[in-house]
This record gives C-alpha cells, structure tokens and sequence, in this order.
C-alpha cells in the first residue's frame, strides 16, 4: 500500500495532502477540506482508514495553505471564496489524474459543509473525471448557478434533525442536469463526532460507489 504526504499545485502555490493506495483500489476518495475542518482532523482519518480497509485509495487535500487557513477560521461559511476552492479542487482531482497509481482509478468527492459546493463546481467541470459526489452535511446552495452544470450522480446526506437541511439539499438536488439522491443518516452532522458516524459516512461512500459504478 502506497502511503505519502503530497504537495499539490494549485493557483500558484501548493497545497497539502496525504495519498494512500491500496494495492487493488477500485476508487480514490478526495477528501475535500479548507472551511474550519482540516484533513489532520482525527475523523477524516478514521473514515479514510475505514475505506482502505474497504479497497479505497483516499487523498485527503487542504484547500487553503496554512496562512489561509488561519484566515479560514474566523470566516463564515457564506463569506468564503467558494468558487476559488472550487478551482483548487480541479486541480487536485486533475494532479491525482496523472499519479500512475490513482489515474486509471474512478474519483469519488466527499465534502461537508461550505466545501461540499466546492466539489460540486469541481464536478460540473470535470464529468469525465469525477465519478460522483457525496455532500455530507454540506451547504450546496452555496454552488449557486453551477448546480444546474452538475451531470455526475450526487448523494446528499442529511441528518434528519434539521427539516432546514433537508429542504435546501432537496431544492439543490432538483437543479442538478444529473442522477441524485437525498438521504437522512441519523448523527450526519459535518464534524462527524456522533458515536457510530465514522463508520456510516464510510459505508455510505461504499454503497453510494457501489450503486452508480458500472466498470466497463
């Protein structure tokens, strides 16, 4: 199993990941990170852990360098430059499609929060590239106008406490141009601290994956 820091380039400068490829990965799972979350944080890696144990490659990427992180953490959500990550994020997905061990392997984006808009302006501009999305918890609306532009399969998942929630996935789900799904997941929140949470979010990507994966 390949395991390795990275330094990704993107708008000139680089940002930071960490890469790991099972031998035998059927998929990569782009972590996306950048709004108050960070992809040292001890959930990201036990779900990624969870996914290799499963037969995921993951790349865990920040989308902001640490001096913009810092800036990051004291922003709200609808004040962040939401179409920069987006762009940061095409270049991560694009630097994984030239790694000899991750380019012939289908991309899976998994986001919470602002950045969950993030991966969906990273997938309206790369169909080809981008297998499906998996927005946990996250804040679409934030993608605005590229939602109508998003043609690859999309799980929204809910935690059902919040009807708030569910109705804004489920006004974003009606704008995408493809197949999507609205899902609730009891304990959904974005920081992924509820007992049994890690464990969902990681077989929510396994079946989600299994679902709209058809190998040819």
């Amino acid at each position: 199993m390949i395991s390795e820091m990275v330094s990704v380039p993107a708008d000139h400068l680089t940002l930071s990941g960490d890469f790991v490829v099972p031998d035998s990965s059927r998929a990569t799972v782009l972590f996306v990170h950048g709004v108050h979350t960070s992809r040292q944080d001890p959930a990201t890696r036990s779900v990624a852990a969870e996914l290799h144990r499963a037969g995921f490659g993951t790349l865990a990427v920040d989308l902001f360098s640490e001096t913009e992180g810092r800036r990051a953490e004291a922003m709200s959500e609808q004040r962040v430059d939401i179409d920069m990550l987006g762009r940061r994020l095409i270049a991560a997905v694009d630097w994984l499609g030239i790694q000899p061990d991750a380019r012939t392997l289908p991309v899976v984006l998994f986001a919470a929060g602002a950045e969950a808009a993030a991966a969906l302006i990273a997938a309206a501009a790369l169909p080809d590239e981008v297998l499906t999305v998996v927005s946990w918890a996250g804040q679409p609306e934030l993608a605005d106008e590229f939602l109508e532009r998003v043609r690859v399969p999309v799980l929204f998942v809910e935690s059902g406490e919040d009807p708030e929630d569910l109705r804004s996935s489920g006004q974003a789900a009606e704008r995408l141009a493809g197949p999507h799904a609205v899902r609730e997941v009891r304990g959904a929140s974005h920081r992924l601290r509820e007992p049994g949470a890690l464990s969902r979010a990681a077989a929510v990507v396994e079946e989600w994956f299994t679902e709209v994966h058809r190998p040819t």
